[in-house]
């Protein structure tokens, strides 16, 4: 081997050796950003599952709280019926002894103001908090504002969905890219785990409405 030959030799394993070096350097890249996904991943399910079980929650407390509503309602009716009936009695039986007349009288009053307490019925310690109380008033609100709760968790809970579909895709284009030494598969693995962060993001603000 001559010294031209030699030469060539030790530049072929210099430029074989940097290509390993690039190599490895991609590879290495690459692993830290899956690990990075799978890093997001666990947060976003961690978010995902917290607003699941709130959407349900609110859930169940509007649909309990519109039940309790109804029964009220349909207690308040009754008064109401009452109250005509006694009314249209008082009214056309004029025979009636005073003593009676005057029980019947209180009996009216009363239910009027049992009605009136159903339909405003606020916490004493708080009176002025229309989402505490039990009068219909405060239970439609109390409820209304349960059902804006359930909305706002479910949307959250969207965005956490296909922010968690956005992380997996990336991780498994992420080790495609490290088998294949692909470039372009990495930049594509980049760009969903972009994807799944933003989304990820907005799951916890909903900082804007998804488009579909």
């Amino acid at each position: 081997m001559d010294a031209t030959d030699a030469a060539e030799l030790i530049s072929e394993i210099r430029e074989e050796r940097a290509e390993h070096q690039a190599d490895d350097k991609f590879r290495d890249r690459a692993a830290m950003l899956i690990a990075l996904f799978a890093m997001l991943l666990a947060v976003g399910s961690l978010g995902g599952g917290n607003v699941a079980e709130d959407m349900i929650h609110n859930n169940i407390k509007a649909s309990d709280t519109w039940a309790f509503y109804q029964a009220k309602n349909v207690r308040q009716t009754q008064y109401r019926i009452a109250v005509d009936q006694m009314e249209a009695q008082l009214a056309a039986d004029a025979g009636l002894p005073p003593q009676v007349r005057a029980d019947m009288q209180k009996t009216v009053d009363d239910y009027k103001a049992t009605i009136a307490r159903y339909d405003d019925e606020p916490d004493p310690a708080a009176p002025a908090d229309t989402l505490r109380g039990e009068g219909k008033k405060q239970l439609s609100a109390q409820a209304r504002s349960y059902e804006v709760l359930r909305e706002r968790a479910s949307a959250q809970d969207s965005n956490f969905d296909y922010s968690e579909v956005a992380f997996q895709l990336a991780i498994v284009l992420g080790s495609v890219a490290i088998l294949a030494l692909s470039h372009r598969v990495l930049y594509i693995s980049i760009g969903l785990g972009v994807v799944g962060a933003v989304l990820m993001i907005n799951g916890f603000l909903l900082m804007f409405p998804l488009p579909f």
